[in-house]
């Protein structure tokens, strides 16, 4: 079963937060604000944070310019992964994926399940990696984004939790590009 590990240091790590409406402001922003709220009482840092319209490209642009900042390690959307012309941020995200994370929208959806029964099928959650970047795709409600975070997300981005995690993976995420060893050096 899983457990912390108290005898490991906690890692905080660089989150970004995107927020996906035609319709919400910062201020109105329930959802982002709850993932921007675990986030730092977790002890990681919101790396940045933005609010940006259902539009393909303008969904891929801030997207890319946090994967290709090295400051920023996880980008958290939410908003956009139902099935309406507008939703749109699956399409826009998973092309940027280098590797899918089908667990994630399976735990996903079986927490939700839990919470909102056959419901849950009307969101397309997802998550992959991109440029040693991990991103998750939640749907737009502050239920679903504390159902994200609460049940996988604060576990699986805690380099104390066990019997694995994602941080303790980070390292490697990029060797394939061959930048692994030089951040070791």
């Amino acid at each position: 079963m899983s457990r912390i590990d108290d005898s490991r240091p906690f890692v905080p790590l660089n989150i970004a937060v995107l927020t996906v409406s035609d319709t919400r402001t910062l201020e109105e922003d329930r959802s982002g604000n709850t993932l921007a709220e675990r986030i730092e009482k977790a002890g990681h840092v919101v790396a940045g944070r933005k609010i940006v319209t259902d539009d393909v490209p303008a969904i891929q642009e801030i997207v890319k310019d946090w994967i290709a900042d090295k400051g920023v390690d996880v980008i958290v959307s939410t908003g956009g992964t139902g099935f309406t012309g507008r939703d749109v941020t699956p399409e826009a995200m998973e092309p940027l994926f280098e590797k899918r994370m089908d667990g994630f929208s399976e735990v996903f959806h079986r927490i939700s399940y839990d919470k909102i029964g056959t419901s849950t099928i009307q969101s397309r959650a997802t998550g992959g990696v991109a440029g040693a970047t991990y991103i998750f795709v939640l749907p737009g409600s502050p239920g679903a984004c504390k159902d994200a975070w609460d049940g996988i997300l604060k576990w699986q981005l805690d380099y104390r939790h066990m019997p694995c995690n994602f941080v303790e993976i980070m390292p490697r995420l990029d060797e394939h590009l061959k930048r692994g060893k030089l951040r070791e050096a």
